[in-house]
């Protein structure tokens, strides 16, 4: 079996598509793989890295201004869609793939564009609680939509097409338990661990609020934090809690650029702070975690805070809106949460009805099931 995925732009457009074909490799061995991303994205660091072949296309992100620039940027962008379909349609000629997958980024519509028009089976897979731009354009061409959420099926006008799958989790995330994760991490048991994660660059928003969290927290704040300030904001949270806190790391408060072990991190972790994001939030429902999610204000259709809704409303997670609220706001919930184990309890059960272990596995039968139809 040969298959194209199409992915890119962010660490929760490709690590669905490393995922199912991770599963994929294991399930069928002899299976072959291309990805195509977009140049100069993080798609042809990570796509390498875990082994796997990539090409590129040029592709540019429609602007949502209605002004003269925006509509000089979006004839460029129009441009570059026309020229990557081409591109894309010799790179898929040049495969011969059985089926073309796209797990989200703008790329995704270029290369199914040409996937379909070649006569290839095609599926896309939409994560978010509410579809993006690239998958409503997509909705219309491909042979298959496979949703992260049962609430998006209202958004398609062809619901014959949609499958509910959940959006696929790395088998990493089944390796440890929480006391196994906590006695590596060294981390006593009968203290409860909070996990702080605002993305791989960073948030400096967030990183400030967890400054006066820190502070805030003092010497005995009765549980231990790990807090991922980010490539872009370590050296100054750092430099900036020597002054406000200068035994934060004595008080249980460790401050890292960046969480590398996230599987282990993640299964120690008795409450998670972070953004929304779909691929996060399958994470944490697979690992039934209670969050407390403060959504990305800086993302297309506000879908993070759409995303959180629908965890919250489930009574797996607090809302908490960027910009509106206080560090003392912030230490309080957490600590209200850690106090009540009921309510832990309560809120990791409802993570957990909402969880699709299964994803990665109905992701692959809905590959096969394409292939076979060709």
């Amino acid at each position: 079996m040969r298959i194209v995925f199409a992915c890119g732009g962010t660490a929760g457009h490709i690590n669905p598509a490393l995922a199912v074909a991770g599963r994929i490799k294991e399930l069928m061995p002899d299976s072959e793989f291309l990805f195509i991303g977009a140049k100069g994205q993080m798609e042809t660091d990570l796509v390498p890295r875990a082994g796997y072949k990539i090409e590129t296309v040029r592709v540019r992100a429609l602007s949502r201004e209605k002004t003269l620039g925006g509509l000089f940027h979006n004839i460029s962008a129009a441009w570059h869609l026309v020229r990557s379909t081409i591109i894309a349609k010799k790179i898929i000629k040049r495969f011969k793939p059985d089926v073309v997958v796209g797990t989200g980024g703008y790329v995704c519509f270029p290369v199914l564009k040409a996937a379909s028009l070649l006569g290839i089976p095609t599926a896309v897979h939409e994560s978010n609680a509410v579809p993006g731009l690239t998958t409503k354009m997509l909705s219309g061409i491909v042979d298959t939509i496979m949703l992260g959420f049962e609430d998006s099926r209202k958004y398609y006008k062809n619901p014959e097409k949609t499958v509910v799958t959940g959006t696929p989790v790395r088998g990493e995330f089944a390796r440890y338990t929480k006391n196994a994760a906590k006695a590596e991490l060294g981390i006593p048991m009968d203290k409860p661990l909070v996990v702080s994660v605002w993305g791989s660059l960073g948030a400096a928003n967030m990183n400030a609020v967890m400054c006066g969290f820190i502070k805030l927290a003092g010497k005995d704040p009765g549980f231990t934090l790990i807090h991922s300030a980010g490539s872009e904001g370590y050296e100054e949270m750092v430099t900036q809690l020597r002054k406000t806190a200068p035994d934060y790391e004595k008080n249980g408060m460790d401050v890292r650029e960046y969480i590398y072990d996230m599987p282990r991190v993640m299964a120690a972790a008795d409450l998670v702070l972070c953004r929304a994001g779909a691929s996060t939030i399958s994470e944490l429902t697979y690992m039934h975690k209670p969050t407390i999610f403060v959504p990305s204000p800086f993302v297309t259709n506000n879908h993070q805070f759409k995303n959180a809704k629908v965890v919250e409303d489930a009574g797996g997670a607090l809302i908490f809106e960027e910009g509106w609220f206080e560090p003392k706001e912030l230490l309080d919930a957490v600590k209200k949460i850690l106090s009540s184990e009921p309510e832990r309890e309560k809120m990791s059960a409802a993570m957990e009805k909402l969880a699709m272990p299964e994803a990665t596995d109905m992701i692959c039968d809905r590959i096969f099931s394409l292939c076979e139809s060709k």
